[in-house]
């Protein structure tokens, strides 16, 4: 069993979607990740060492989203998945890419897709077809 380490709220900006003017122009991602992590070690010693840096992850991620451009939320949910373990200590990443200026013509509040992978599917290389 493993501890869920949670960060919300992460705005970032990137060149992603399908259409042309999405790539240029750009728009607001906001990310949210829960990571399974045994928090033992760090609450045993209260070291930093001992457990994952979430401010260092955030950067990461920020830095992954402004990215390479892909046309698709599924490849940009991946993409960042891959970042979080990326840490050994990561047993597995949710991550909830929500792009709330989405190109659709009727208000709407949010889209969002939320994927959960595991330090396995990273090891045996399903990663990639998971998109």
């Amino acid at each position: 069993m493993t501890d869920e380490l949670s960060v919300l709220g992460i705005e970032c900006w990137g060149h992603h979607g399908v259409f042309e003017h999405e790539k240029r122009d750009g728009q607001r991602f906001v990310v949210d990740l829960t990571l399974g992590v045994d928090t033992a070690p760090a609450a045993a010693s209260d070291d930093l060492r001992n457990t994952v840096d979430y401010g260092s992850l955030v950067d990461e991620v920020a830095r992954s989203v402004a990215g390479d451009p892909v046309d698709l939320i599924e490849a940009l949910a991946q993409r960042v998945a891959e970042v979080c373990l990326l840490d050994t200590r990561v047993e597995w990443a949710r991550v909830t890419i929500h792009k709330p200026n989405a190109p659709i013509e009727i208000p709407f509040g949010d889209v969002q897709l939320t994927i959960t992978r595991t330090r396995a599917d990273a090891a045996d290389g399903k990663g990639e077809g998971h998109r």
